[in-house]
């Protein structure tokens, strides 16, 4: 097995309010390898966003990293562990290292600056190259992420482009100085169905092309299927299932999972009608030490009111943290 370029171990980000604390990222642990794509999937409010953000290091009061190790191994080779790095010294992971691309193109663009002044500062404060020799390798960036007329529209200001090139030109940002994880937050939520596929399609061909780790966070099931080679179920902040794409779409073991799959439509089966999950997610305030999908659960037992359970392998690489899981081969019939 080779080595993981990102190791992220018992992560827990905690937001201390004037009602109590929020445990929104509690105990998350996780392995990232070079070239492949992991997704991480859950209902609003499960802790997603955080999650990466906290990867980052791009929290800010009231929320706080309490507890953790990120291990990064850089391009050079070399093992940080990104929670010890002065703030300093952030500056020669992010972007660099591991870039992000937000939900939201345009709160991630300055209007008041071209996309090209905003491209070619990136490039030239990360790899250290003149602005003619930085402009020339921003058009191709553009001309590689489908931008047309690249050498024009690097003039053109983020207001004059529609949302998926804005888009386009967020994710151009992102991969200008080869970064070896790519973290997207949700990067087609804003998009229309059609254009969703582009992205998508580009997502894939830019991570061959470029060999890049890649992070892909969204709440849509369907999106991640065709992306991801594994994926983590998160909810109330904690992670339910870890498996290969196959294992956690045909093989569930978490209800949670079962249950989130059953409910969302499906084009090789005909049913009557979806299967919503019943009740809402947790409120985050002082959230018990037991499983926060106990309230929802079908499955609990006594043993559930108690404690939480461990996040536990049921086989080689498919982890979950449930006192009552499915049978695998129950979990097939999803």
């Amino acid at each position: 097995m080779p080595e993981p370029i990102l190791s992220v171990r018992n992560l827990k980000t905690y937001f201390f309010m004037e009602e109590g604390v929020v445990k929104a990222v509690d105990g998350v642990s996780f392995d990232l390898y070079s070239n492949e794509v992991l997704g991480i999937v859950g209902e609003t409010g499960s802790g997603k966003s955080v999650t990466v953000k906290s990867l980052m290091r791009l929290i800010k009061a009231p929320g706080k990293i309490v507890d953790g190790e990120i291990v990064y191994t850089t391009k050079s080779g070399e093992k940080v562990d990104i929670l010890k790095i002065p703030e300093k010294g952030l500056y020669r992971i992010r972007g660099s290292e591991i870039s992000m691309v937000f939900q939201d193109p345009m709160t991630s663009l300055n209007p008041l600056f071209t996309v090209g002044d905003q491209l070619i500062e990136t490039i030239m404060i990360h790899q250290k190259l003149d602005k003619d020799k930085a402009r020339k390798k921003a058009i191709e960036i553009l001309d590689m992420v489908g931008i047309p007329e690249p050498q024009k529209r690097i003039n053109s200001y983020p207001f004059e482009f529609s949302g998926g090139m804005r888009q386009r030109v967020v994710i151009a940002i992102a991969l200008s100085c080869n970064p070896r994880i790519l973290i997207a937050d949700e990067p087609t939520t804003a998009l229309d169905v059609t254009i969703q596929a582009q992205i998508l399609d580009l997502f894939r061909n830019l991570q061959k092309e470029f060999k890049t780790a890649v992070i892909f966070i969204t709440h849509d099931l369907g999106v991640i299927a065709s992306m991801a080679d594994r994926i983590m179920v998160m909810y109330g902040g904690k992670q339910m299932e870890l498996g290969s794409a196959d294992d956690v779409f045909y093989r569930p073991v978490h209800p949670y999972t079962h249950m989130l799959l059953k409910s969302i439509p499906r084009i090789d089966r005909r049913v009557a009608k979806l299967e919503p999950i019943p009740g809402q997610p947790p409120r985050m305030v002082n959230i018990p030490p037991v499983c926060p999908f106990l309230p929802r659960c079908p499955r609990r037992i006594e043993k559930c009111k108690e404690s939480l359970p461990e996040l536990v392998e049921m086989e080689s690489g498919h982890f979950v943290r449930c006192f009552n899981p499915l049978k695998q081969e129950a979990g097939a019939q999803v």
